[in-house]
Parts: C-alpha cells; sequence; structure tokens
C-alpha cells in the first residue's frame, strides 16, 4: 500500500508524537499507508488526493482536491497538516503552502517533505551531469515508458518541481509560517565517502562573512540534515 518510503513515515510519527491529538488533514494521500498509520496515533485523520480512487483504506474519509488549485476544506479546519511527497509532483508549491495556511488553525502544525537535492551526493550529481537523481530529465521517450502514461496520472509518480531548502523556507514564512526544525528521514550509507569535501565545504564557508551567512542561511544549507541527510528533508512549521 505503501507509495512513500517508510524512513519518511517513521520520521513523521516521531514528529507528531508530542503533538495534541486533533484532526488533521494528510494530502496527497496516495493508498492511504500513512493515512493509517497517523489513524493508529490516535489522530482524527482527512484525507485528500488529486487522485482519490486509488486510496485503500475503509473509514477515513477521502476528498479529492488539486494542491495547484484549491483543497476542498473550509478556513481553519485542522490542528495539522501532513504533506509527505507532494509538493515535488506539482506545478505551484506555493499554492499548495497557502492552502495548508488557510486550512490550519492559528498555531497549527505542517509538516511537509522534499527530496534533498542539496546533500553532498546531489550537489556532485548536478555538477557532473546537470541533473539530480530525483529530478532528471522529462524527455518525451521517459514519459512514453512511465507507467502511468497510459492513463494519465502520470502526476503520481514524476518529479517535476526540484524545490530544495531555501525555497520551502522561503515560502513558509511568506505564508505565515515559522519554521520549527528540519529533519532527515535516514541518513545516506555512503555518505562517509564525502567526508572530507563536506569538510572543505564547512571550512570555505567560515570564511564568508557572518552576516551574510545568515542572510543566505549558509549555516542551515551546510547542516548535517542538508548536506549530510538521506534522500529526503522533512519541515516542521507552526502557523503564526
Amino acid at each position: 500500500m505503501a507509495m512513500g518510503h517508510y524512513a519518511i513515515y517513521d520520521t513523521v510519527e516521531n514528529i507528531l508524537e508530542s503533538e495534541a491529538r486533533g484532526r488533521l488533514l494528510d494530502v496527497p494521500a496516495g493508498e492511504g499507508a500513512l493515512a493509517v498509520r497517523l489513524r493508529e496515533m490516535g489522530f482524527d485523520v482527512s484525507c485528500c488526493d488529486l487522485y482519490p480512487q486509488i486510496f485503500k483504506v475503509e473509514g477515513i474519509d477521502i476528498k479529492g482536491g488539486d494542491l495547484d488549485r484549491e483543497v476542498p476544506y473550509q478556513d481553519g479546519e485542522f490542528d495539522q497538516v501532513i504533506c509527505v511527497e507532494g509538493l515535488e509532483h506539482i506545478e505551484n508549491p506555493a499554492n499548495a503552502i497557502r492552502e495548508f495556511a488557510r486550512v490550519l488553525k492559528s498555531g497549527g502544525s505542517l509538516v511537509i517533505s522534499v527530496p534533498n537535492i542539496m546533500n553532498i551526493e546531489e550537489r556532485l550529481k548536478w555538477l557532473f551531469a546537470g541533473y539530480t537523481s530525483h529530478f532528471k530529465p522529462l524527455s518525451t521517450e521517459a514519459l512514453r515508458d512511465h507507467k502511468h502514461h497510459e492513463i494519465g496520472a502520470e502526476e503520481i509518480a514524476l518529479h517535476v518541481n526540484p524545490i530544495g531548502y531555501s525555497e520551502v523556507r522561503y515560502l513558509l514564512e511568506k505564508s505565515g509560517f515559522s519554521l520549527t526544525e528540519v529533519f532527515r528521514d535516514q541518513q545516506k550509507s555512503r555518505s562517509w565517502l564525502f567526508a572530507p569535501l563536506t569538510a572543505l565545504i564547512l571550512a570555505a564557508s567560515r570564511l564568508i562573512p557572518k552576516n551574510k551567512r545568515d542572510a543566505r542561511w549558509t549555516n542551515e544549507l551546510n547542516s548535517p540534515e542538508v548536506l549530510r541527510g538521506g534522500n529526503t528533508l522533512i519541515f516542521l512549521a507552526k502557523k503564526l
């Protein structure tokens, strides 16, 4: 049933463990694997997806909704919104984050994930290949071979928007959120191979004046979660 990675789900569970149980929106919900885990934690779970027909869980409400437009819920309806593996699949992440702010109560929690395009392996992949592992060129040939091509549902698996740490933080703050903490799904097994290069990057960053490091989020971009992180970044933010 799971359309995401279990390491991401485990991290989301850990993030939400200390949260007060309330009404929670899981979007996009996919087949419902994360929704089941959230329900078992005691949350009142509602789900939304561009393709609600793929949802497989009984007893949880599922509505059709498009994150590029508007989700079918009232203002301030939820205590928590979870968006795992969603923003990279849509054309307009800024609109999605505005929608999350709209349907959340003041003080509500937002948990979102995006592929980590800024870890050391992905930076090198971009340097040598011109693209990252998560965002390969979407050529006509590649689309033709895609398993969802025939039913016109490429959005389910295609990564079309390479959104990273800086963009997510900017959009969160612009939409009235305060970024609380950033997590990684799991450490990449080969990250130790790049230790000399990461040490060089960290040393070089210290030569940048502090005011510029602060203004450009240099320390955050070179944090263990980002520079030496796993495949996915997971953000916890609060609506102000």
